[in-house]
């Protein structure tokens, strides 16, 4: 099962007895935050949750997988979550 934004907004509304609307601006405005500050090359720390990091990638060499080809691909930067303690232990007694 996936969890998606909608599905957190719903649990605002049940939990926090909020419209459905204010969930879905709080929800929103927080993924908009963690996207801002990554986009922005800072981190994010959630405690007993995890990290968003943010790693340079170096070029390297790759190959189509379609036509066999060799390609060269561009060095880059990609965003990485490393899981905190507490969620690495949830997810090993799961």
């Amino acid at each position: 099962m996936s969890l998606s934004k909608k599905d957190i907004a719903d649990s605002l509304v049940r939990e926090m007895q909020i419209t459905h609307s204010q969930a879905l601006l709080l929800t929103n405005n927080f993924f908009a935050q963690i996207q801002s500050t990554l986009g922005h090359g800072e981190e994010v720390k959630l405690s007993s949750f995890g990290n968003f990091i943010i790693r340079e990638k170096s070029a390297r060499p790759g190959r189509n997988p379609k036509t066999g080809e060799e390609v060269e691909i561009s060095a880059r930067k990609v965003v990485s979550f490393k899981a905190g303690p507490k969620l690495k232990k949830l997810t090993q007694e799961g």
